[in-house]
C-alpha cells in the first residue's frame, strides 16, 4: 500500500504544481506558444477538471483498498492526455516540452496500473 500511496500522493502534488498556475497564464500561453487561445471555456474547464483529478488521487492515496476501482478511470485520465501528446508531436502540432509532458503522464499511468494490480493483491 505505501507504493500506492506514494504514487498518487506523488501525481497529485506534481498535477497541481503544473496545473494550477495555468489559471494565471492564459494570454501568456498564446505568447509564447501561438495561436492565441480562442476557447477561454473549453481552456479553464480543462484546467478544472484537471485539477479535480488531482484531488482524487490524494483520496485514492488515503484509502487504496476502498478507492482501487477509482483507479482504472484514473490510468484513462493519464492516458488519454499521454497518447494525445504523443500523436500531436507524431504529427508536428506541439512542442517537444508537450511530448515530456504527455510521456510523464504515461508514466503514471503504468505506475497506476502497478498500483492498481498490487492493491488487488492485498485486498
Amino acid at each position: 500500500m505505501k507504493f500506492t500511496r506514494i504514487v498518487f500522493n506523488v501525481a497529485a502534488a506534481w498535477g497541481v504544481i503544473l496545473l494550477a498556475p495555468l489559471y494565471f497564464l492564459f494570454d501568456r500561453i498564446g505568447i509564447d506558444d501561438p495561436p492565441p487561445i480562442t476557447h477561454p471555456g473549453f481552456f479553464y474547464g480543462f484546467v478544472g477538471v484537471a485539477l479535480a483529478w488531482q484531488v482524487a488521487f490524494v483520496i485514492i492515496a488515503r484509502d487504496p483498498v476502498r478507492f482501487r476501482p477509482m483507479m482504472i478511470p484514473s490510468i484513462l485520465e493519464k492516458i488519454a492526455f499521454g497518447a494525445a501528446a504523443v500523436a500531436l508531436y507524431a504529427q508536428g502540432r506541439v512542442q517537444i516540452q508537450d511530448l515530456g509532458f504527455g510521456i510523464v503522464d504515461l508514466a503514471f499511468a503504468a505506475l497506476f496500473a502497478l498500483a492498481f494490480v498490487q492493491v488487488g493483491r492485498r485486498a
